[in-house]
């Protein structure tokens, strides 16, 4: 998208990630946006194919969600150089937990507002979407996948963890 719509190569360019907060900030927040959408896409169908396909298979929905997230984190066309991970791990949750998907965007939305560090506002708001997980009634793969993603994306925003205790975090 970046480079449809800036002839910019997004990985050359501010943190060099793919994901829509990079974008956001290389391109302008409407092509960020659209790419924050397309990137939930990915985790949204597969698992909703899963679920037709599947209709009482919570395991299979939550491994074709985990799929699809490290599908996104480790994408073979780009030498496993991908975001990190936290539009299409809430696509996944739109799907099986939306109630805790919406928490979380909420909170993430929030914390960026406040904070403008679009990393804060992402694993405040996956820890959050855990917590609402597991009080709606769902099989319990679904809040367990919640925090498969969240120790996931811990890892993906490792080198921003490290900036945010030097207080040298990106702003949005």
């Amino acid at each position: 998208m970046t480079r449809a719509f800036t002839s910019k190569d997004v990985r050359a360019h501010g943190s060099g990630n793919i994901g829509a907060t990079n974008v956001a900030r290389v391109a302008g927040k409407k092509i960020g946006a659209l790419v924050l959408l397309l990137d939930a896409l990915k985790g949204t169908g597969p698992v909703l194919l899963a679920m037709h396909v599947f209709p009482d298979g919570p395991l299979s929905h939550v491994a074709v969600g985990y799929a699809a997230f490290l599908g996104h984190v480790f994408p073979v066309w780009l030498k496993g150089q991908g975001g990190k991970g936290v539009a299409t791990a809430l696509g996944v949750l739109i799907v099986l937990v939306p109630q805790a998907a919406l928490v979380g965007a909420v909170v993430w939305g929030a914390i960026v507002v406040v904070t403008k560090v679009s990393s804060v506002g992402s694993l405040a708001g996956g820890l959050c979407a855990i917590v609402v997980s597991f009080f709606l009634g769902k099989p319990i793969e679904y809040p367990a996948l919640a925090i498969v993603l969240l120790m996931s994306m811990v890892w993906t925003h490792r080198g921003n963890i490290e900036r945010m205790m030097k207080g040298t975090e990106n702003k949005v």
